[in-house]
């Protein structure tokens, strides 16, 4: 993985910046830091300002497994092209039938409810177990894995101490990426994202600059930035790189 702040990764952005380039960006962990409950996660002051730069400047879009009503609360009246939830299933409103993410929830909650410090999320299309406040942090997840594992009709895959099931057949975030970059019609795409659920974004194929937030051993992401405060920094450069003078 290349790091995208150094110097020789300066001309490539600044290429960006000429073209119709798709800005897209996960929440938890990429826009906002991670906390320990997603209920107060948040986007630092600076962070906000400089994203509603972003969306003025170039067409942007965010892709986050929250609940796409979640989402736009989180962003706090910063306007952007277009604000997708649930991992790709839930975009501008659209959504599938929920009666089967209500049965896993059910389900789930049954043989998970011994667990200290374990929780469900359910964000209409799909669910997010999580246990970032269990104190035996691998015997839950395998607790939970083994729980999913007996569920019909799941996709499922793992996260920053959290495990996400969702409907197969709904878009992933890099189903829901090429609708909206050829929608859109942009020539290119940058995606930033920081974990397992944004890996299809990464793999996103043709004219696509896949940046992870921390830097791994394996990811689709060609490039890296070292920490999640580095977004601001990032989006100092998109926003300087195409405002008037």
């Amino acid at each position: 993985m290349r790091y995208l702040l150094s110097r020789s990764s300066q001309s490539m952005l600044a290429q960006l910046a000429k073209e119709r380039t798709l800005c897209a960006f996960d929440f938890d962990g990429t826009l906002a830091p991670i906390v320990d409950h997603p209920d107060v996660a948040a986007m630092r002051a600076r962070t906000r300002a400089l994203l509603a730069q972003v969306g003025a400047l170039y067409p942007c879009a965010i892709l986050s497994g929250r609940a796409r009503a979640d989402v736009v609360s989180k962003l706090d009246g910063v306007r952007v092209e277009s604000v997708i939830g649930n991992h790709g299933a839930e975009a501008r409103g659209n959504g599938l039938n929920r009666a089967r993410v209500e049965g896993w929830r059910h389900a789930i909650e049954g043989r998970i409810d011994s667990l200290p410090g374990v929780w469900v999320e359910d964000k209409g299309l799909s669910l997010a177990v999580h246990y970032r406040q269990s104190e035996r942090k691998a015997e839950a997840r395998r607790r939970v894995m083994s729980a999913a594992s007996h569920l019909q009709g799941v996709r499922v895959f793992g996260g920053k101490q959290v495990v996400n099931l969702v409907i197969p057949e709904a878009p992933n975030k890099g189903q829901a990426l090429a609708q909206e970059r050829d929608r859109l019609k942009a020539d290119w795409v940058l995606f930033v994202g920081d974990d397992e659920n944004d890996e299809d974004g990464f793999a996103l194929e043709g004219n696509t600059i896949a940046v992870r937030v921390g830097r791994a051993k394996r990811s689709h992401a060609e490039f890296f930035l070292k920490s999640q405060g580095e977004i601001d920094r990032l989006l100092e450069i998109l926003v300087a790189l195409r405002a008037p003078d």
